[in-house]
C-alpha cells in the first residue's frame, strides 16, 4: 500500500512539473526576439515536401523520436561524442530516422537573422506540424520556449521507442510512461498514413502474423523476401502514401496494415472502436491528432534556465 501511495505521489510530482514548464511555453515566445520564424520553417518545409513528400514524413517521426526518449529536447539531433553515444545509433533510428539535414538547414537560416535565439527543440516542433499540414493534415499552434539538451542518451532511446513488434499491452504501457493515453497513442500512430517502413521492420508481421490478409501478405513478400532486402521500402498506407488522411485506419480494418504494432491497434483490444471512429471521421481524427501532438510536445520540457540555445544542432555549445 505504501509504495503504491508513493508511486501516485510521483505521478502527481510529474503532473505539476510538466504542467510548470507547459506554462512557460507560449506560440508568441519569439513575437520580438524573432518574428519570422515561423514564415521561415514554413518556407523550408515547404520546399522539402514539394521535392521529396516522404520526407515530411521522415520529420514527423523524427519529432516523435525525440519527445519519446528524454522530452521534446531535440537530443535526437546530437553527434556522438568521445565520451556520449548519441541516440542517432540507437536501434529504432540507425539507419531509418532522417531529416536531420533539414533541420540544419532551417537552423542555419534562423541563426542568420536571430543568433543564438531559437532552440533546435522549438524548430523540429515546428517543422513536424509544417510537414502535417503540407502533405494535407490539420494544422495546429505550436507552443514554443522549449530549450535544447546538452545530452543524449543511445540507452535511453533502446528503452523508450517502441518498437515494430510490440503488442497493443506495450504500447499502451510506454506511451502512458509519457503521460499520453489510449486515444494519443490510436491518434498519434495515424501519422503512419505516410512514409515508409524498410523490409526488417514488417517481414515478420508480413511472414508470420495471423492478423494480416493473406492477399496483402503476399503481395509485400515481393518487395520484402524471406532473407536479404531488408532496406527495400514500403510505403507504410498502401492507398494514399503522400496525402495525410485516415487511409490508414481503413487499412488497420482491412488487416493490410505493414507493421505489427499497427496492426494491434485493431485486433479486437481496446483501440478498436477508435479505429473504427477515425476511418469514418477525418474530423475526429484530426482534432484527437492535433490535441495528441500537443501534448506529446510538451513532455519532459526543458525551460527558463534550463538546458542552452544551440548554436548547432549537432553539438552543444
Amino acid at each position: 500500500m505504501a509504495s503504491f501511495s508513493n508511486g501516485l505521489l510521483a505521478v502527481a510530482i510529474l503532473s505539476l512539473l510538466a504542467s510548470a514548464a507547459h506554462a512557460q511555453l507560449s506560440p508568441a515566445f519569439y513575437a520580438v526576439t524573432c518574428p519570422d520564424l515561423e514564415s521561415v520553417v514554413r518556407s523550408v518545409m515547404a520546399q522539402v515536401v514539394g521535392q521529396d513528400p516522404r520526407m515530411g514524413a521522415s520529420v514527423i517521426r523524427l519529432f516523435f523520436h525525440d519527445c519519446f526518449v528524454n522530452g521534446c529536447d531535440a537530443s535526437v539531433l546530437l553527434d556522438d561524442t568521445p565520451t556520449m553515444r548519441g541516440e542517432k545509433n540507437a536501434m529504432g533510428n540507425m539507419n531509418s530516422l532522417r531529416g536531420y539535414e533539414i533541420i540544419d538547414a532551417i537552423k542555419s537560416r534562423v541563426e542568420a537573422s536571430c543568433r543564438a535565439t531559437v532552440s533546435c527543440a522549438d524548430i523540429v516542433a515546428l517543422a513536424a506540424r509544417d510537414s502535417v499540414s503540407l502533405l494535407g493534415g490539420p494544422s495546429w499552434t505550436v507552443l514554443l520556449g522549449r530549450r535544447d539538451a546538452r545530452t543524449a542518451s543511445v540507452d535511453a532511446a533502446n528503452a523508450n521507442l517502441p518498437p515494430a513488434s510490440d503488442n497493443i499491452s506495450s504500447l499502451v504501457t510506454k506511451f502512458a510512461a509519457k503521460g499520453l493515453d489510449l486515444r494519443d497513442l490510436t491518434a498519434l500512430s495515424g501519422a503512419h498514413t505516410v512514409g515508409a517502413a524498410r523490409c526488417s521492420s514488417f517481414r515478420p508481421h508480413v511472414y508470420s502474423d495471423a492478423n494480416v490478409d493473406p492477399a496483402f501478405a503476399m503481395f509485400r513478400r515481393r518487395i520484402c523476401p524471406a532473407t536479404g532486402g531488408d532496406s527495400n521500402l514500403v510505403p507504410l498506407d498502401s492507398t494514399s502514401p503522400n496525402r495525410f488522411d485516415v487511409s490508414y485506419y481503413r487499412d488497420l480494418m482491412v488487416r493490410r496494415s505493414l507493421l505489427h504494432s499497427d496492426q494491434e491497434l485493431f485486433n479486437n483490444g481496446p483501440a478498436d472502436d477508435l479505429v473504427r471512429l477515425y476511418s469514418s471521421s477525418g474530423s475526429a481524427f484530426n482534432r484527437d491528432f492535433t490535441a495528441a501532438m500537443v501534448k506529446m510536445g510538451n513532455i519532459s520540457l526543458l525551460t527558463g534556465s534550463d538546458g542552452e540555445i544551440r548554436l548547432d544542432c549537432r553539438r552543444a555549445n
